[in-house]
């Protein structure tokens, strides 16, 4: 996504990627070593494991790693939250509080997905995330405007200060 969305030359691309890769890194290695030092504190003062104890290391986990505003702990909990939501939806058929669908629910997941970030994008693009609002603007606005085959194979925005 970096070489197909952001500007700048390929040396500046490859360190975008590995800073970013570092800081993904670096946020898992420190939720991790933050969550199961939790674990194990609450198991040595309580004696026991419990369900809330996995919730309150990883709250306080997430809170302390995950809590700061940047592109990549964005990414990982938006990532996540859709997980989450997927993962509560069997959960609550396994548990019976909501029916077991008698068709694949998936296609209207996936039409009501689409069907919102199109809404946003093209009335209220400002409240979508800076890469997503990114990606759609080459994919539906930049799209509109050709200028010759290499737009569809390489990438069609043309650089204008270089007189193109």
């Amino acid at each position: 996504m970096t070489f197909l969305f952001k500007n700048g030359s390929l040396k500046d691309k490859l360190q975008a990627i590995a800073q970013a890769t570092y800081m993904h890194a670096r946020n898992l290695a420190c939720f991790v070593f933050t969550y199961k030092g939790l674990l194990a504190l609450q198991h040595y003062l309580k004696g026991r494991n419990s369900q809330v104890h996995s919730f309150l290391a990883a709250f306080v986990g997430g809170w302390l790693v995950f809590g700061e505003n940047n592109h990549i702990n964005s990414q990982i909990n938006m990532y996540l939250l859709s997980r989450i939501l997927f993962g509560l939806s069997r959960l609550a058929v396994e548990k019976g509080y909501i029916p077991e669908p008698k068709r694949d629910p998936f296609p209207i997941f996936g039409a009501l997905v689409w069907g919102i970030v199109l809404w946003l994008f093209e009335y209220h693009r400002h409240t979508l995330q800076p890469s997503l609002q990114s990606s759609m603007t080459y994919l539906y606005d930049d799209s509109s405007i050709w200028h010759d085959i290499t737009d569809f194979l390489v990438y069609n925005k043309r650089n204008t200060s270089a007189g193109k």
